[in-house]
């Protein structure tokens, strides 16, 4: 899987997590690689954009589309 997402020297906006959102939609996943210089916390950016962090790997992350987790008994 190639990385769908960069994430530059400036960091994440409200843009880019809009963006991620948009593509778990489409996808179920979604790879994202940053820059050395940019100041990046994963767990963040999956709470903000409502996803599971599925894991991080140096300077990559993947993100799952969030489980629905509501069951029903």
């Amino acid at each position: 899987m190639k990385p769908t997402i960069w994430i530059g020297k400036r960091g994440y906006s409200e843009t880019l997590i809009d963006e991620i959102r948009a593509q778990l939609k489409v996808r179920k996943y979604v790879k994202i690689k940053w820059l050395r210089t940019a100041e990046i916390d994963p767990e963040e950016i999956a709470r903000r954009a409502g996803a599971d962090l599925v894991g991080v790997r140096g300077r990559t992350m993947v993100l799952a589309e969030r489980s629905s987790g509501g069951r029903k008994a």
